[in-house]
Order: structure tokens, then C-alpha cells, then sequence
């Protein structure tokens, strides 16, 4: 019966400690949301209220680039020095590599289903362009969690 009991209380452990990695990673994520919707429909849509659209309403995908960019940024910070904290790379710009490339390939299925949703389906509304992304924000936000525990913030 100690084994069991033993046993028991270290998958309790270590399902407690990556609840609380989930939800440090959601809460990053959660703010980098933010910025990345924001910031895509500020450059596509503008202002609310305004009559002419943002600076980059021609150009959607790119806007979806860009705005996700920024967002990674923001999210590399909070990830490595809030929910990485003790278990980030000694040598930053290995890290920053390993970072970058996951977020390119997050980067690579939110503009992907923002493609698909104007060119492969025709549709261009904002509500449209938001579902797509919201679409490819969960898909990268799952890919993102499980590349940043395994290869990004590791004491390696």
C-alpha cells in the first residue's frame, strides 16, 4: 500500500505543477491574444468608427503576420521570466532561436487559416477574419504550449 500511496501523490504532484504551467502559459497567452487581435484589427479595420479601415486593410495575411509577431514578442517575455522562470536556457540567444522558430510555425497556421478563410472560402468580413483567426490561435496556442515545455524553456 505505500507504493500505491507513493505512486498516487506523485502524479498529483505532477499534475498540479503543470496546471499551474497551463494556466501561467493561459495567462500570457490570454494577454498576447489581446495584443495580437487588437493590433490585427487596428491595422486591417482601424479605429472603430472609422470610415476608411486601417493601414493595412489590402493586405490581411501580412497584417496577421505582423500582429502575431508583436504578440510573440510580448509572449516571450511573460513565458521566460514568468512561467519559465527557473527552468529557462542559460544562453538567451539559443533560446530566442528555439522561441522564434516555434512561433514561426504559429505564426505560419494563424495566417494559414486567415488565407484560407479569404481565399479558399471568399469571405471577407471582419467576422470572418476573426474566426479564422480564432481558429488558428487555438491550433498554434497547442502546438506553441507542448514546443515551449519540450525544446524552448528548458535547463538544457
Amino acid at each position: 500500500m505505500p507504493v500505491l500511496a507513493s505512486v498516487t501523490l506523485r502524479v498529483r504532484d505532477a499534475v498540479r505543477g503543470v496546471w499551474r504551467e497551463a494556466a501561467k502559459f493561459g495567462v500570457v497567452g490570454a494577454l498576447a491574444f489581446v495584443v495580437d487581435n487588437g493590433g490585427y484589427n487596428l491595422l486591417v479595420f482601424g479605429l472603430p468608427g472609422g470610415a476608411e479601415g486601417g493601414v493595412m486593410r489590402a493586405a490581411p495575411v501580412h497584417a496577421s503576420v505582423v500582429a502575431t509577431a508583436a504578440a510573440a514578442l510580448f509572449s516571450w517575455a511573460g513565458n521566460r521570466y514568468w512561467t519559465y522562470r527557473h527552468q529557462h536556457r542559460e544562453k538567451v540567444t539559443e533560446e530566442v532561436t528555439l522561441f522564434l522558430f516555434a512561433n514561426l510555425v504559429g505564426v505560419a497556421i494563424t495566417a494559414g487559416t486567415v488565407f484560407a478563410s479569404r481565399h479558399l472560402l471568399g469571405l471577407e468580413s471582419a467576422l470572418s477574419d476573426n474566426a479564422a483567426r480564432a481558429v488558428g490561435w487555438v491550433l498554434a496556442t497547442v502546438f506553441r504550449f507542448f514546443a515551449y515545455r519540450r525544446y524552448v524553456f528548458t535547463a538544457a
